[in-house]
């Protein structure tokens, strides 16, 4: 059962290796695991079949970012705080991605929103467990590894800071420098734009550590919020890349100034229709904007399990109301690489794995 974007049994769109570069653990678990999940620990849940909890748990129709958020009420109390599901859903990460055609993928998520212990407060009305913020690291790390090496695509992680839990924030950088070494790439942040680094100062001070740390950063901004939230991503927090980032093309000074410096722009176009982060008619879309400027820019999927989607939904997306060529495509993913957070000699195998799978000769100007 899938949404109307999502087109079956055809040929991919692009049936070439792929980057993704912006998508969140929690919002990409099958709703299988879920419901297999809630019958190992006796959790009772709102619906008891995989058609009736993918009605509960995903949007078909644009909404607002807070009714998306609301989705994960419906089956996060199931997976936090369990040891045996944390490891899995990132082990499913893995495959559901490589099946997917990505060779690398960096997949974003809050520690503290899986822990039951060592987080104030504990989320998804759990009990006091013995899942840390540090063990939910431990555990995605080991379950992404055991991934990599069944399916062969390379899996790294980002931790998420939330905007409106400044407390969390010191400990998230603490557990990217930390594991640093072992599978953690970059720090993010992300929830309400609302909710600024003047009034939450927290977060400054952790993207503060994480630039003395040389942890490398990526902000949502720009996703329903306005050019000033990316302004201060940019400026303040000193982000390397944007996540979304399409109201960005509002403030023309501001725009210009990111496409000259190469700032990379995570977009995610299912989502943002479904969020009511962007206009509901995709030809309106600022994504084609930074299309026609060669903006550097990347093909996301978000959360999944929330839009019902695939990678190729979004391929599809932009390849039926945006007029996407494979050139595009090629391009897009190139940058995705050349974007990424590997370190430089990792990044540049993939890069070379890419122009070997793409028949290009480096450096085409792509």
């Amino acid at each position: 059962m899938m949404a109307e974007h999502v087109l079956n049994n055809e040929k991919p769109t692009f049936d070439k290796p792929k980057v993704e570069l912006h998508v969140h653990l929690d919002g990409a678990i099958r709703v299988e695991t879920i419901i297999d999940v809630a019958k190992r620990r006796n959790i009772k849940l709102p619906a008891g079949t995989v058609d009736g909890m993918i009605d509960l748990c995903t949007l078909s129709e644009p909404a607002t970012l807070t009714h998306f958020l609301d989705k994960f009420n419906h089956y996060m109390h199931v997976i936090a705080g369990d040891k045996e599901a944390i490891k899995r859903i990132a082990y499913e990460f893995v495959e559901t991605k490589a099946n997917e055609g990505v060779i690398y993928v960096e997949v974003r998520y809050s520690p503290h929103f899986l822990a039951n212990r060592n987080v104030e407060p504990i989320p998804w009305d759990q009990n006091e467990g013995d899942v840390t913020p540090d063990e939910v690291v431990k555990l995605v790390n080991q379950g992404l590894k055991e991934g990599e090496e069944a399916f062969k695509t390379k899996a790294r992680s980002i931790l998420c800071c939330m905007r409106h839990m400044p407390n969390w924030s010191m400990d998230v950088v603490e557990l990217c420098k930390k594991y640093r070494n072992d599978g953690v790439v970059a720090i993010d942040l992300a929830g309400d734009e609302s909710l600024n680094c003047t009034a939450y100062p927290g977060h400054l001070k952790a993207y503060e550590e994480a630039i003395r740390s040389n942890i490398h950063r990526t902000v949502h901004a720009g996703e329903v919020g306005p050019p000033s939230v990316v302004r201060e991503a940019v400026e303040v927090l000193k982000a390397e890349r944007i996540g979304h980032g399409y109201h960005t093309v509002e403030d023309q000074h501001l725009y210009n100034q990111l496409l000259q410096s190469n700032m990379h722009f995570e977009t995610c176009p299912v989502s943002s229709k479904l969020t009511g982060a962007c206009h509901p008619d995709f030809s309106k879309h600022p994504l084609n904007r930074f299309k026609e400027d060669k903006a550097n820019y990347s093909l996301n999927t978000d959360d999944p399990l929330i839009f019902n989607s695939t990678l190729e939904s979004d391929y599809q997306t932009v390849k039926k109301y945006m007029g996407f060529t494979e050139d595009e495509f090629i391009r897009v993913n190139i940058n995705a690489a050349k974007s990424c957070f590997l370190p430089e000699k990792e990044k540049q195998a993939l890069l070379e794995e890419l122009y070997e799978a793409y028949g290009m000769v480096k450096n085409t100007g792509f």
